[in-house]
């Protein structure tokens, strides 16, 4: 067993508090309020004790495409995830031919059990190929294709998938919302022209989320709302929010959080660039450039997924006036429940000891995994 104190800790009570947890077999056994009876063996003075991070739109970090890469890219990634408050991620592949997506869940189901200690990867996230072409953002619009019987028979082969972002408006998008949530697959709606009417069919019809709202998505148009207006208002929907505070401004950001504040999601939406200094990196086998400042851009200088940290997603939230209880959940607790884990994303006793001690500046200090340490900052 081993014992931890903090001076501040989030559990499922609420607010930030000093409190106590023991893990025993890689699971939280107990959860106390204030300092323990007996000696700690692990006391964390400063920051805050919270659950570890789960990003659910991971397409690459550290110089690798997650949908391309080999065995040594995967352990990369997953050994240092960590660093970023991150303990589970789903990683996404984004539009390509079926068959070429097909292939990759294949080679990733191979790769995945062999994964060194890490982040848990929960499944995999496929962020097309049923897009809306006008709203297709860095995606190819040679490669969009309609959501088939087919093609979703060829991509839920492996089981792999566990989340898929589609635009419902397109044809046969309402059967393939049904088809997936009945094969247990969280359905998004993104890079989508809908209107605020077929987004609710799509709710009706199982679809739980919307991918990075106000991007590549209509929008909330006082006489024709769209993808962005419903997810806002829908209790059913939870909307995923890119808050580096460049994809969405500070000032909508706090608009999400005032109308949703229960249901934001916070993604990175990451891309190979994340981790990594300026420079031309990949997103869906395409050249992205990362400038000095700011997410990475296609040549056209459209957006390609992000450079964003989890842990700066939370404390980016704070700084803009987000309360810190409700940013972290955002972050944890929100989106492991939307996924079906609740095992994760919170401190209470069953859970997994997932965790992470983020700084005062809500930049990661240290993280375990399971219980056992997989980072170590400066200043653990």
């Amino acid at each position: 067993m081993v014992l931890i104190a903090a001076e501040r800790m989030i559990t499922e009570a609420g607010e930030p508090a000093p409190g106590h947890l023991r893990i025993a077999d890689g699971v939280i056994a107990e959860v106390g309020a204030g300092r323990p009876a007996e000696h700690p063996d692990i006391e964390l003075t400063g920051g805050l004790l919270a659950p570890g991070l789960v990003d659910l739109q991971v397409n690459g970090y550290f110089g690798h495409d997650l949908a391309d890469i080999d065995e040594a890219g995967w352990h990369r990634v997953v050994r240092r995830l960590p660093e970023t408050g991150v303990t589970a991620f789903l990683p996404t592949f984004i539009t390509a031919p079926v068959e070429e997506q097909a292939a990759a869940l294949r080679g990733a189901a191979k790769l995945l059990p062999g994964l060194p200690p890490g982040a848990r990867v929960l499944g995999v996230h496929l962020e097309g190929p049923f897009l809306a072409e006008h709203r297709r953002g860095a995606h190819r619009a040679d490669r969009l294709v309609d959501p088939t019987p087919d093609a979703l028979a060829a991509l839920l082969e492996t089981g792999l998938v566990k989340l898929v972002t589609l635009a419902p408006e397109r044809a046969g998008g309402l059967a393939a919302v049904r088809t997936l949530t009945g094969r247990g697959v969280l359905v998004s709606v993104g890079h989508s022209d809908a209107t605020a009417e077929q987004v609710a069919a799509a709710a009706d019809a199982g679809a739980r989320k919307v991918t990075h709202l106000f991007n590549a998505q209509s929008g909330v148009h006082h006489r024709a709302p769209g993808v962005a207006a419903q997810a806002l208002t829908d209790p059913r929907l939870h909307p995923g929010l890119i808050a580096d505070l460049h994809h969405v401004d500070p000032v909508v950001c706090r608009l999400a959080f005032a109308a949703a504040a229960d249901r934001v999601v916070l993604v990175t939406d990451a891309a190979a660039a994340a981790g990594m200094p300026p420079g031309r990196y990949e997103l869906g086998g395409e050249p992205i450039d990362l400038p000095a400042d700011g997410p990475p851009v296609r040549a056209d200088g459209t957006l390609a997924g992000s450079a964003l940290r989890l842990d700066v997603a939370i404390g980016n939230c704070v700084q803009i006036g987000i309360d810190p209880v409700t940013a972290v959940r955002a972050a944890t607790r929100v989106p492991a429940d939307l996924i079906g884990r609740p095992d994760l994303g919170r401190i209470a006793p069953g859970a997994a000891a997932d965790l992470v001690w983020l700084g005062d500046d809500f930049r990661t200090r240290a993280t375990w995994v399971a219980g056992e340490p997989v980072y170590r900052g400066e200043n653990p």
